[in-house]
């Protein structure tokens, strides 16, 4: 077994004022030359928000539920948390880790999935952080990647089903799903998932989000068509990233006839800024403008398999011997080895 002194949960970070917002930006593109009236632009999304992302807050009610789980199941860490581009900001919370003694941390990132961006960043962002406090820095473990976990697919079955019974009653039958997740570079999913394991196009990135919406769809039952989707592109014109886009593919199902659709984000853990304003705001607009009924489940959040889920994956990592608990048959992806999950 491997003794752990805390549970450590990273997330992304955001701003929580307007005076926030483009500190926070620049954090996030620092290095990447993006101009400042781009930047000012992104700005834009968060002001209509009064500059609050809702990320930290949801990583705050995260922290109190695992808290309240941990304490009803004898699990006795104590949970610290740390963001890559906003306070609490990582280094500074391994540094406090290491004042109060800490040696070693079981920790979770709030991503489910494998590509460079959602895990290979974490262990980067882990070794600099231990590299500025020194050698005092407890050494930290990354939770495997959790996508086809029961405790991850069963909250998004529950959201969805949830979701379908907003609709008209004579339009639900009918209704389209559609998975969305943040687009990336396909170079950078191409790269995702070690050479080994083989995966095929858009590498682990593309076929573990195409195997958690069969899952999800499987399990709902219904006989619902659904498809992949992806928002929060990013990136200049001339680089290709996975598509469809989500506003584009609505526009092709009115084209269609398709008159319900229910959006899914099973590619975040909560519903923060990505989810509010990409798919509530951006795409909802475009639904209503075609004239199709909109309705978006909620993401996992606090849900308490979700929450549940947390100690289930600290306790199997904690025992090498232990058999991972997963709903799929795809390669497992620890996302540790130098040639996993890439350069961009």
């Amino acid at each position: 077994m491997r003794p752990y002194d805390a549970f450590l949960l990273i997330s992304f970070g955001g701003p929580e004022s307007t005076d926030d917002v483009i500190p926070f930006l620049e954090n996030v593109t620092r290095g990447r030359n993006i101009p400042r009236e781009r930047l000012a632009e992104v700005g834009e999304h968060y002001y209509l928000f009064n500059g609050i992302s809702p990320i930290n807050q949801q990583c705050r009610d995260l922290i109190e539920a695992v808290r309240a789980d941990f304490s009803a199941n004898g699990m006795d860490l104590p949970i610290y948390w740390g963001n890559r581009f906003w306070a609490p900001m990582l280094t500074d919370t391994v540094a406090q880790m290491a004042k109060d003694g800490v040696r070693r941390v079981v920790a979770m990132a709030t991503s489910a999935y494998c590509n460079y961006s959602s895990r290979r960043v974490y262990y980067n962002d882990i070794a600099a952080a231990r590299e500025a406090v020194g050698p005092d820095a407890p050494e930290i473990e990354l939770i495997r990647p959790f996508y086809d976990h029961p405790g991850f697919i069963e909250p998004l079955v529950e959201h969805v089903r949830a979701a379908l019974e907003r609709l008209p009653e004579d339009r639900r039958a009918d209704a389209r799903l559609l998975f969305s997740a943040h687009s990336i570079p396909t170079a950078m999913a191409e790269a995702s998932g070690a050479p080994e394991h083989g995966y095929g196009p858009g590498g682990a990135y593309v076929a573990q989000l195409t195997e958690v919406a069969r899952l999800v769809a499987e399990r709902l039952g219904g006989g619902h068509r659904y498809e992949l989707v992806y928002q929060s592109r990013s990136g200049p014109p001339s680089q290709p990233w996975l598509e469809p886009d989500i506003n584009d593919r609505l526009e092709e199902l009115a084209e269609d006839g398709v008159t319900a659709v229910a959006v899914i984000p099973y590619g975040f853990v909560s519903d923060h800024m990505e989810v509010v304003y990409d798919l509530d705001h951006e795409a909802r607009e475009t639904a209503d403008r075609l004239g199709i009924d909109f309705v978006r489940a909620s993401s996992p959040g606090t849900h308490p398999r979700f929450v549940s889920m947390m100690r289930e994956l600290i306790t199997e990592q904690a025992d090498p011997r232990s058999e991972p608990v997963r709903l799929s048959g795809l390669p497992e992806c620890r996302c540790g080895s130098a040639d996993c999950c890439g350069p961009r």
